[in-house]
């Protein structure tokens, strides 16, 4: 029952605050971990202050007393980044506290992942190294194919938050002994059990007076949004996933997992598919008829765009990219999602683009016809298909200026109209 436990002083009397049933109960209480206070009394949502040893903040995480909300992203931090967080402990330096929100039952952590994540880390002294992961995964490989029983084990250090850690036991012993051998790298920062209990990390915890879930979760979302985040900065695609949590049901819809597996290199860096670009993009173009109408006057601001179609969507309401449910009655995506990763298995359509124009070329046709329209493509035309597509990319990236600037509304639109002009050709 007992999720999170604050203390404040008032008026000589410490009191402790259990979570019970999405409210608080105010009961006394000898226990003195923090001293924190509570402000904007008289406001619906309160906000209360203190601080917790390094100790405790383990017990709640291998707890779970405390849970990352799944649009956190994953764990970032390098091993120098981890240390450098220990050394400023040790040197009693200033960390930003972490923010907690109460949610439906459950304690979020709206930011402070990496410095919780780094804290249980130099706790078990171990790092999820990427260039360990990939020797291991390497070794497997050239073995048995990678077909062992301890390789399907392996974590995902490429996709990697602290709950796979905490999946595998409440405790150090039991983590420890479920690691397999290579998958993570061992550190030691010379911490101890002193260290950590006298070693105090602040927080501020976020109580939403009101009780509507889908309320709840719109304030979150704007927390998580107007954060402050230390260190490595969110990318608008990253911080735009908050906004998904404002309705679980369209979770996938929004960001669907086969996703995950087609990314665009763009200089030196490599991201994942924006698959709400492509959504809301086509939508309006779906719902104008009208290519040339498609992100009028939001060129400086297309964050803000996206960001519109989420919130047309989760309400189900008219608007420029059309009602959500004459798309796609009672709300049912999920057989026109499973078509379309389908067939882009089936075309072998590449999983990694040199450029945006190239994954707009393949992409924006496709989705348009099988999530829009409803449509099938013919799979027996795939070399036609792709001929056509990449016959299509060359002649674009002939003019200097498209290549120079793709995301140019003209050339974005101009994409859009050709991908789906070459997929319907081949569509029943």
């Amino acid at each position: 029952m007992e999720k999170f436990v604050l203390q404040y002083k008032n008026y000589d009397k410490t009191f402790a605050y259990l979570r019970v049933s999405g409210h608080f109960k105010e009961t006394p209480t000898n226990r003195e971990l923090t001293k924190s206070r509570q402000r904007n009394s008289n406001m619906e949502n309160r906000v209360y202050y203190g601080e917790y040893s390094l100790k405790h903040w383990i017990e709640l995480i291998l707890k779970k007393n405390i849970i990352l909300p799944k649009y956190q992203r994953f764990f970032v931090w390098n091993e120098e980044d981890v240390k450098k967080l220990i050394d400023a402990f040790k040197d009693k330096l200033f960390v930003p506290p972490i923010t907690i929100g109460a949610y439906e039952n459950q304690n979020l952590i709206l930011d402070g992942q990496q410095r919780l994540t780094s804290v249980l880390l130099a706790f078990l002294g171990l790092y999820p190294d990427k260039e360990e992961f990939k020797k291991t995964i390497e070794k497997f490989a050239d073995e048995d194919d990678g077909d062992s029983e301890d390789s399907e084990q392996l974590d995902n250090i490429f996709e990697w938050k602290f709950n796979l850690l905490t999946d595998k036991g409440n405790n150090k012993a039991e983590i420890l002994s479920s690691i397999i051998a290579g998958n993570y790298k061992n550190i030691n920062l010379n911490i101890d059990n002193k260290f950590l209990e006298t070693t105090f990390l602040g927080f501020s915890y976020l109580v939403p007076y009101i009780s509507n879930k889908k309320q709840q979760q719109k304030y979150y979302s704007s927390v998580f949004r107007n954060i402050n985040i230390q260190g490595k900065p969110l990318l608008p695609q990253e911080s735009r996933e908050s906004l998904y949590f404002l309705d679980t049901d369209l979770e996938q819809f929004f960001k669907p997992a086969f996703c995950n597996a087609y990314t665009v290199k763009i200089l030196s860096a490599v991201t994942k598919v924006d698959f709400v670009r492509c959504l809301s993009l086509l939508s309006q173009f779906h719902n104008d008829g009208n290519v040339n109408q498609v992100a009028r006057s939001y060129k400086p601001q297309m964050e803000k765009y996206y960001e519109e179609y989420i919130d047309a969507i989760i309400a189900d309401k008219d608007s420029k990219y059309g009602k959500f449910t004459n798309i796609f009655p009672n709300k049912k995506y999920d057989d026109r999602f499973l078509k379309l990763q389908t067939t882009l298995t089936s075309l072998e359509i590449p999983t990694q683009f040199p450029s945006m124009i190239d994954l707009d070329m393949f992409f924006f046709g496709l989705i348009y016809t099988i999530v829009f329209e409803n449509k099938t493509i013919d799979i027996a035309s795939k070399d036609d298909i792709k001929k056509e597509i990449e016959d299509k990319i060359v002649e674009f990236k002939k003019d200097g200026s498209h290549t120079k600037a793709p995301s140019n509304l003209g050339y974005l639109r101009t994409r859009i109209y050709s991908s789906v002009e070459t997929y319907e050709k081949y569509a029943s």
